[in-house]
């Protein structure tokens, strides 16, 4: 049985990638940040009792800050495979927080790295590392961007990607560990996060359609994105680290739209013309805006047979669908005179 360690497992990708490891056989192990409040929801699912004989699920408590406590855990899963996948991975909030969006994405994986090269100096067990890539690490470069576009990032989250992506790549040619570097552009699902555009349009376009909200304000609108479906990504994860030799691999569906493409359609499911629902807010620009990312992913789809599955219109769809849903619990709740706390659209 393989084990796989996941930085990140609470997140979107760490979700799906789990389910996927469980479902090839693995015994996955995940690190999450001790919180005051549970933040296991997306895993919710999969999880298993830790003193049930056999369970396949482990978690451990960890943080990308603190070299100490992966060392430990590393020392102690000792994993086949290494997924790292942990970040302050929101753009906008980079610009807020610098400093600490380098500590995590960029000196973080360093020290996920370093953790690494030292285990596989004390150990006969080897073990393969994969390393998340974002397409901001293109920023203003010209599309289509393929793995030999030079990287020009425009927010410090992509300033650290960079430095991430260098520092698996030196560790790789320096030490000669099985590292690579998965370039993801945008994918998206059900379970990302509120704030991030997709999914805040598509939760506020289901409020506003029950008559839970008013308005929905966004920033740039012309903004270009490659978009497909998170659990398309994570298999090419796997396959990234199932090949002979380590490589670095563009991931992405070829096809870009815009914000406003994505809120027509959206909004456009539910019957509504978003025109008369959606303001554009300069609060919500970017100090130094990225106009146009479309990737290249011919390498991938032809060393790992990689293909994404869903589309653009199925996945606003399935989006649309699982947050229509949502807010149709929401409004059971408050016809019941239960108090819902806050949405995350009611702050953003």
């Amino acid at each position: 049985m393989k084990r796989a360690l996941i930085t990140g497992i609470t997140g979107q990708d760490g979700s799906y990638l789990a389910e996927l490891l469980l479902e090839h056989g693995y015994e996955v192990h995940g690190i999450i940040r001790r919180s005051s409040s549970f933040n296991t929801g997306r895993i919710d699912s999969i999880y298993e009792d830790p003193h049930q004989h056999g369970a396949r699920l482990k978690l451990h408590y960890g943080d990308m800050s603190d070299s100490t406590s992966l060392r430990r855990i590393l020392e102690l899963v000792v994993p086949d495979e290494i997924y790292n996948l942990a970040a302050q991975s929101h753009v906008k909030v980079s610009f807020e927080q610098a400093e600490y969006t380098a500590d995590i994405v960029a000196t973080g994986a360093l020290r996920l790295l370093e953790c690494l090269r030292d285990h596989s100096r004390a150990s006969v067990h080897a073990c393969r590392f994969y390393q998340a890539g974002s397409s901001e690490m293109f920023g203003a470069a010209k599309p289509p961007q393929n793995e030999s576009t030079p990287f020009h990032p425009r927010s410090p989250y992509a300033v650290a990607k960079v430095a991430a992506y260098y520092y698996a790549k030196n560790y790789r040619e320096a030490y000669g560990l099985f590292i690579v570097n998965g370039i993801l552009f945008n994918h998206e699902s059900e379970r990302r996060g509120e704030t991030f555009v997709t999914r805040k349009i598509t939760r506020a376009a289901a409020r506003i359609k029950l008559g839970l909200q008013e308005k929905l304000y966004l920033g740039n609108l012309q903004a270009k994105r490659d978009w497909g479906h998170a659990r398309d990504f994570v298999e090419a994860m796997r396959l990234m680290l199932q090949q002979d030799q380590p490589d670095d691999y563009v991931l992405a569906t070829g096809q870009a739209h815009s914000v406003q493409e994505f809120a027509e359609k959206a909004f456009a499911l539910l019957d509504m013309d978003w025109r008369r629902h959606v303001e554009v807010d300069p609060r919500y620009f970017r100090p130094s805006e990225v106009d146009y990312l479309l990737g290249d992913s011919s390498k991938a789809r032809q060393a790992l047979g990689w293909t994404p599955k869903v589309t653009f219109d199925e996945l606003v769809s399935r989006m649309v669908d699982h947050d229509l849903e949502l807010t149709r619990q929401e409004q059971t709740l408050r016809q019941a005179g239960h108090v819902v706390a806050a949405s995350s659209m009611d702050r953003h």
